[in-house]
């Protein structure tokens, strides 16, 4: 409709634009939503933090996705069923946290939806010859937009897969727009269910890539041993001793010593993964906390190898952020690797790390309405593309 057309071009030539930004990773522990002012676009965005808050998934929403999610076999039904379902549902949440906060909707011109991942799966992953990468969020955008009454933008990750990047991991966009400095290297450590990192350096270099299991393995092992969804603040992996054999066999799969950019999911790191080394090992007996402290060891060494194969002699600040940067096990490690005044948390740039992501998509959707051509080399997954497709709320 022209009205929506008319407020997007007004919007486009603003200095500023409100926008909600959205995010559920693969630990499903809930919608992430973010409110923030952006001004500017480009290397000259700039973010001002309004309203965040994390609105825990129900034990049905969980139950519902856990039904589709990262299986190579489901009830196709209920993947379509439950993309719109899950639209209305975020959309609900959107409402809810508009009213808590005391947000009009005529403020906000946006609303910068990731989805709910159900299916990553890169070539490598899905090993379907002549087949392209692919990926899939739920939560369509349009039940979004009719619920909320607010224009959305979604389905990010196609764009990027289109021009032959593997959809993920794409922190790279609004690391390299939000976070590059001139002075100072940075590493941005994302401690989701999946670990990853963008290198910056200046505005001269950006690289991106997933580096393994962050707390995807973790969560699964504390959900189906201990009936928790996840080892709060490392106390099950505390009281554990290291199983040094399952750990080196861990790291013999073959996904760490691809060439980066790369990407990975849960399709490939879960439970039955894990369990299948357990058993080929005859660790049958093994105390489950002697897992979690192997699982424990297994992101902080992967992640730690990954950084240093990155830099070389080259020194960089590591900001983390995610689920895995308030478990104090990981990041004593990170520390103990890198040096206590290497490692901080995004929190020190001004971003709550629990939020970082929702900024992200945010930052794509403004770059999508607003943002002109980069001037970056397409390098390392990076490309000059606008991502987000919009949909109108009537």
């Amino acid at each position: 409709m022209q009205i929506h057309v008319n407020q997007i071009y007004k919007a486009s030539h603003r200095d500023y634009r409100n926008i909600i930004g959205l995010m559920s990773g693969t630990s499903l522990d809930g919608l992430d939503i973010f409110y923030g002012k952006f001004s500017g676009c480009g290397t000259s965005t700039v973010v001002d933090p309004i309203a965040f808050e994390t609105i825990p998934y129900t034990s049905e929403i969980k139950a519902r996705i856990r039904e589709i999610f990262a299986k190579t076999e489901v009830d196709f039904y209920k993947v379509v069923v439950y993309n719109a379902w899950l639209g209305i549902e975020h959309g609900k949440m959107i409402n809810s946290f508009l009213d808590k906060h005391g947000i009009s909707k005529k403020e906000v011109d946006f609303i910068a939806s990731h989805g709910q991942t159900v299916l990553h799966a890169p070539d490598h992953i899905h090993k379907i010859d002549g087949m392209p990468h692919a990926t899939l969020q739920i939560g369509d955008g349009d039940h979004i937009a009719k619920t909320t009454g607010i224009i959305t933008v979604c389905d990010f990750r196609q764009k990027h897969i289109a021009y032959g990047g593997e959809g993920a991991p794409l922190a790279i966009y609004g690391d390299y727009l939000l976070f590059s400095s001139p002075t100072e290297p940075r590493i941005l450590l994302n401690l989701g269910g999946i670990a990853n990192f963008t290198y910056l350096n200046g505005h001269d270099r950006a690289l991106v890539t997933d580096v393994g299991p962050g707390n995807t393995l973790m969560d699964a092992w504390a959900q189906s041993r201990y009936g928790q969804e996840f080892d709060h603040n490392a106390t099950i992996a505390n009281s554990g001793q290291l199983i040094s054999s399952l750990l080196e066999a861990l790291l013999q799969d073959p996904f760490y010593t691809t060439a980066i950019p790369k990407s990975t999911g849960p399709e490939h790191f879960n439970l039955a993964y894990l369990e299948n080394h357990i058993n080929s090992l005859h660790l049958y007996d093994t105390k489950p906390e002697d897992i979690m402290a192997t699982l424990n060891a297994l992101t902080r060494t992967s992640v730690i190898e990954a950084i240093k194969s990155t830099l070389g002699d080259a020194k960089a600040v590591i900001y983390a952020s995610g689920g895995g940067a308030h478990n104090p096990r990981l990041m004593d490690g990170f520390r103990a690797a890198f040096g206590q005044e290497n490692v901080k948390l995004i929190s020190d740039l001004g971003i709550d790390p629990d939020a970082k992501e929702a900024v992200l998509f945010a930052i794509l959707a403004n770059e999508c309405i607003a943002g002109q051509p980069l001037d970056v080399a397409e390098k390392d997954g990076f490309f000059n593309i606008s991502m987000g497709k919009i949909c109108f709320p009537s």
